[in-house]
């Protein structure tokens, strides 16, 4: 039976990556590194913390990772306080009403940091309907660990195997997959070059995953 979503929120609840994006690579122009597409995208998932130690060992830097984590974090605030194209993705609040009116247990398991989900749930007023929210940031490891699920189920105070994951990376999907969670993979227009072959089920719409649908998952 159905008692707890774990959201991811990144391509998920809201579309920050353009503005992670840019933040980004603000911060490898600031630092000298020609990062590939492809490299880029290997990110995703991962939080920032986790992504600029990995990046130290790639090029050979010298530079504290602290210090490429704290360029980003500082491009990403300005473009969140400045760019108005952030919005949530459509249909998700619609989602996260129906669920909570149905008192499914609602926790947020997302790499983002701390700061920026705080700023993303004070902007949409979301925090009245979650119970918990967990940072990836403030967690050992990072997806595809399955630390912040594993986590985030327990703060849902339900049994995993009466969880699912809401996720749209490869690396979210694959940590799902290892904690041992019922996983949706979120195949939206915003994930590029996204693994879901591994996700129970995959949508590209959250209509495919109303409370009314949801609960028949585990029967």
């Amino acid at each position: 039976m159905l008692k707890a979503v774990l959201f991811d929120m990144d391509g998920v609840i809201v579309d920050t990556e353009p503005l992670h994006h840019k933040a980004y690579h603000s911060m490898f122009s600031d630092f000298g590194l020609n990062v590939t597409t492809e490299h880029y995208e290997s990110f995703t998932g991962q939080s920032t913390k986790n992504v600029c130690k990995a990046l130290c060992t790639h090029f050979g830097l010298d530079e504290d990772p602290v210090d490429l984590e704290l360029t980003k974090r500082k491009h990403f605030n300005s473009l969140f306080d400045t760019d108005n194209s952030l919005q949530l993705l459509d249909g998700v609040y619609e989602l996260i009403k129906d669920y909570h009116d149905n008192e499914i247990t609602l926790v947020l398991a997302s790499s983002a940091s701390r700061s920026t989900i705080n700023k993303v749930f004070d902007k949409f007023d979301l925090d009245k309907y979650f119970k918990a929210k967990i940072s990836g940031a403030e967690l050992k490891a990072s997806k595809p660990h399955p630390e912040i699920f594993l986590r985030a189920a327990e703060l849902s105070g339900h049994d995993k195997k009466n969880c699912i994951v809401i996720e749209d990376s490869t690396n979210g999907i694959l940590a799902a997959n290892a904690a041992d969670i019922f996983c949706v993979g979120y195949d939206s227009k915003h994930s590029k070059n996204q693994d879901y072959s591994k996700a129970n089920k995959v949508i590209s719409s959250f209509n495919e995953i109303n409370y009314e649908v949801s609960k028949y998952f585990f029967e």
